[in-house]
């Protein structure tokens, strides 16, 4: 019985086997030109990558570095604009290397260069160009935005914004700064509640911070 079971098995295997081999011969232009497109892309990818996405990054991080310098040292229009030295500026660079992240730190440079010179719609417009959801550099462009919305006039913008620039950061070093103009600003809006709720947000969670040792002067005014 058990022979008989062994011989069936082998059987089965071959005719699987024979299919195997019949479908292979029947669709064999088919398969190798399957293989040939996954090669053909492998290599692309590869080629991409060494030959030009590195490169370019590159050349778009050494553009960058000059203007690093200008903003640094709070020359904001040569940051922006660009000297006669070669250096092209933050608004040329985001352009001409657009999706490396060189490009997109351009952005964020750019946004908050503009709003150092008080051009506050320039700076929303570069401010949203940047993409990023780190700890640092993103909580810093949204705070800007926020405070630009502000400037602009759109103040329940403004405070929703600053908010959520509080949350990107979770620091003692920068949600409570966000947090109390989040608060001020909710005040000349009327909302006292949403005030409170920001002041009190800096007294029980930012609790070390600087700003939450005089808070309850803020909590106090915003609760009459």
């Amino acid at each position: 019985m058990a022979e008989q079971k062994n011989k069936q098995d082998a059987v089965n295997v071959e005719d699987a086997l024979s299919q195997s081999e019949a479908f292979i011969v029947k669709n064999k232009k088919m398969i190798i030109s399957v293989i040939v497109a996954i090669i053909v892309i492998i290599a692309g990818v590869v080629i991409y990558k060494n030959f030009i996405s590195e490169p370019r990054e590159r050349k778009a991080s050494e553009a960058l570095y000059r203007g690093e310098q200008y903003f640094d040292a709070e020359q904001y229009d040569l940051a922006l604009n660009g000297d006669s030295l070669g250096y092209k500026g933050f608004i040329k660079i985001a352009d001409e290397f657009s999706g490396t992240d060189a490009a997109n730190l351009a952005h964020a440079y750019a946004g908050i260069s503009y709003a150092r010179i008080g051009k506050y719609k320039e700076a929303v417009e570069s401010l949203n160009n940047f993409s990023g959801d780190d700890l640092v550099i993103a909580p810093a462009v949204t705070g800007t935005l926020g405070n630009c919305y502000a400037q602009l006039g759109d103040l329940e913008k403004a405070a929703s914004t600053l908010v959520k620039a509080a949350e990107m950061a979770d620091a003692h070093s920068m949600s409570p700064v966000y947090l109390i103009q989040a608060g001020v600003i909710y005040e000349k809006l009327g909302k006292k509640e949403d005030a409170v709720k920001a002041y009190t947000t800096v007294k029980d969670k930012y609790f070390n911070s600087y700003q939450a040792m005089d808070i309850d002067k803020y909590i106090e005014r915003a609760s009459k």
